[in-house]
This record gives structure tokens, C-alpha cells and sequence, in this order.
């Protein structure tokens, strides 16, 4: 099973079997357990639905000519993630290529003025600046850099674990880490630019106290496990570091909700179809 939000709860005895399935069948069942997961994968990587719908049908299209060379040495939808993945690294790539500049953790860590950031906002004006935020984080993911991006998508967008996200990236698992912890933090950024005016030179987390608590809230993050804390222990900047991380989190996993729609299931499967499957055989490879 992928990750904690996988389709149904038995996906692991319901994904297609190696060498005992046939391709179509096998495509069938894969876009029911994570076709709605790829779809939003493919909206949040390629910016618009017409690239999207062109990348999931690639992808599925994929999956049904490998499908005889997949032998199960991983699990079914983390290797159609890792097809998802390259097919989306290939097509940001023929679009201008990656930003590879790499901010340190330390530069991401704190803004100037947390201490008169208040945890608790419940008034109608709280809300709104709130909801501004989800949209602010939902931006700040379409505009990471892809080697930020994507590991971020996988871990948090569509709930695959940390060596899950590592295979299908073809990544060392503290890679992952490293990439995932620092587009955090950039979200973190996000958040603070909707609750008020940007700051442009953050400051650096200098406390060895709250560096050493904000690299234990990343790795709680990391293992899904949750990371208790007492309030009344915290000074302002952690309190409000570890809230907007949370914030982030929950606006990330906001964005794998809804179903693949109709019309992408109809031409991936349309393109499935015995005739249409024959005339490329008979064309030979493209």
C-alpha cells in the first residue's frame, strides 16, 4: 500500500500481480488505486490541465507497454510513480530546464518578527488571512524549484513514505530528506507572506535550543509520527515555526483530495482499446 491515504485500505491485495495479470487489466487497476493521486501529481507539475491530462495518459500509456517487464521487486504504484516521476522531470526539463540554487536551512529557519505572531486567530479577518495562506501554499508548491517540488509532492501530497519517495525517485532516502525538509521550510515562507507584508533577508536561527527543536519537528514530519509539545515551553519563534509547519502540512495534503476526472479516465482507457492497441502494434515503437 502507498503511503497513509492510499484508496482503499486493502490496496495492497487489490493492486495487479506480476506475471499473473495482463497489461490492460492491470493499467485498469492501477488508475482506479492512484489514477485521482497522478492526476493531481501531473496539475501540480505541469500548471494547467491540458499538460496534465497529456502527462497521466503518458504515464498509463507506460504502464501498460512495461508492464510485462515489471517483475515486482517494488510495490505496483511506487513503480507507476517512479514512471511518473522521470515522465515529469522529462517534460519540466524540454521547458526550460531546473533551478538548482539551494538555500541553506538557516536561511529559511525564522523571520524577524515571529515573537508578536499570536498561535491563536479565530476572528472572521483570522479566517480569511487563514484561507489566504492555503492558497498562498498551494502557489508556493507550483513555483519550487523541481528537485524541491517533487519530493515534496510525493511525501506530502500523495502520502508515500520517505523510502517510498526515495525508489520512485531514485534517490538516496537522506537526499529526500534534506530536499524535503528544506521545501518546508520554504512553504513556511509562504505562510508568513499571507499573514503579512514579506520580509526579503530572513534571519538566522542562532538558538542551538530551537534549531535542535525545529530539526525534531522535520524528522517527526519525515516518519508521520506525531511530535508532542507543550506550549507554555516554547518561546514565540518555535511556537509559531511548529504551528505553521502543521499549517503546511495540512494544506499540502489538501491538495490529493477529489477524484480523476471522467473525461481522463475515458481517454486513457479509449486509448486501452483493443483496435487502438493493435494500430500501434502494427506502427512499431515511435
Amino acid at each position: 500500500m502507498i503511503g497513509q491515504t492510499s484508496p482503499a485500505t486493502a490496496a495492497s491485495t487489490t493492486e495487479p500481480r506480476p506475471r499473473s495479470t495482463d497489461a490492460a487489466a492491470a493499467v485498469e487497476s492501477l488508475l482506479n488505486l492512484y489514477g485521482a493521486k497522478l492526476y493531481r501529481l501531473a496539475r501540480r507539475m505541469c500548471g494547467n490541465e491540458s499538460d496534465a491530462e497529456d502527462l497521466v495518459q503518458d504515464v498509463f500509456l507506460q504502464v501498460f507497454r512495461k508492464w510485462g517487464t515489471f517483475r515486482g521487486a517494488s510495490a505496483p504504484g511506487t513503480w507507476l510513480f517512479s514512471i511518473a516521476a522521470r515522465s515529469c522531470k522529462s517534460r519540466l526539463r524540454r521547458k526550460g530546464g531546473i533551478d538548482r540554487r539551494t538555500p541553506a536551512i538557516s536561511q529559511l529557519s525564522a523571520r524577524p518578527d515571529e515573537a508578536s505572531a499570536s498561535p491563536d486567530r479565530h476572528s472572521p479577518v483570522d479566517d480569511a488571512v487563514e484561507h489566504e495562506s492555503v492558497d498562498a501554499v498551494h502557489h508556493a508548491v507550483a513555483s519550487l524549484p523541481e528537485h524541491f517540488r517533487l519530493p515534496l509532492i510525493f511525501k506530502e501530497v500523495l502520502g508515500l513514505s520517505i523510502e517510498q519517495t526515495a525508489e520512485a525517485l531514485r534517490l538516496k532516502p537522506q537526499t529526500v530528506k534534506s530536499r524535503l525538509h528544506r521545501a518546508r521550510l520554504m512553504l513556511r515562507g509562504a505562510v508568513e507572506s499571507g499573514r503579512r507584508p514579506a520580509i526579503s533577508l530572513p534571519v538566522r536561527y542562532d538558538d542551538p535550543v530551537c534549531r535542535t527543536l525545529l530539526a525534531a519537528k522535520l524528522e517527526a514530519m519525515d516518519e508521520g509520527r506525531p511530535f508532542p509539545q507543550d506550549p507554555r515551553g516554547l518561546c514565540a519563534h518555535c511556537l509559531t515555526a511548529l504551528n505553521d509547519l502543521d499549517f503546511t502540512q495540512r494544506a499540502c495534503a489538501e491538495m490529493a483530495r477529489g477524484p480523476l476526472p471522467a473525461r481522463v479516465r475515458a481517454k486513457v482507457l479509449r486509448h486501452l482499446s483493443p483496435a487502438r492497441v493493435a494500430a500501434r502494434r502494427r506502427r512499431g515503437p515511435s
